[in-house]
């Protein structure tokens, strides 16, 4: 049986990112002590993956405004997103570090790897400020991901760190009724 990534720490890695116009060095060092979410993709120049890029960049203020940093990941290298980011009109929008894994360790780490295709699966991952990965979403690469969802799972995810003893329901929105789990709720929800 696998053993589920959830609440597990991340582990070390180095890469170049695409970042501002730069390459930039990251490291898990650079995703603590704030949220983070950790997007991995097939590949640049593809046709589902800019979709997702170019929601995620939309969202990209609102996430930075909730002190999360956004790092997208796909085993091309960071010269490769920084040629997709000049010729793309949708992914020149993006202000998010963009990570080169092309030794795929990153992509590995976090379970998502196609080692036959050498391309990462769709995973979107959101990780406290300890380390701890506290969301965990894998995609067939056929499936994209909606950036509003993960702005709201980020929101519960936080809510749920500030509040000791209290979960937040299906569809909880900030502001919404929370449930503080007890013997009185059995059967009555």
């Amino acid at each position: 049986m696998a053993q589920s990534i959830i609440n597990t720490e991340i582990k070390p890695f180095n890469a170049t990112a695409f970042h501002n116009g730069e390459f930039i060095s990251v490291s898990e060092q650079d995703l603590l002590g704030k949220w983070s979410v950790v997007m991995f993709y097939p590949a640049d120049f593809t046709f589902v993956c800019p979709t997702e890029l170019g929601d995620m960049a939309d969202h990209y203020e609102k996430l930075q405004s909730m002190g999360v940093e956004v790092y997208s990941v796909s085993t091309d290298t960071h010269f490769t997103h920084k040629a997709w980011h000049d010729t793309s009109d949708t992914i020149n929008k993006i202000n998010f570090p963009m990570i080169g894994d092309p030794t795929g360790a990153i992509s590995r780490n976090f379970g998502v790897m196609i080692e036959e295709e050498g391309l990462a699966l769709r995973g979107t991952f959101v990780i406290n400020p300890e380390g701890q990965i506290k969301v965990a979403e894998i995609h067939d690469l056929g499936i994209g991901r909606s950036a509003s969802e993960l702005v709201r799972k980020v929101q519960a995810a936080q809510y749920v760190a500030t509040h000791d003893g209290e979960v937040c329901p299906a569809k909880w929105q900030p502001g919404e009724e929370t449930l503080a789990p007890s013997l009185d709720l059995v059967g009555k929800i």
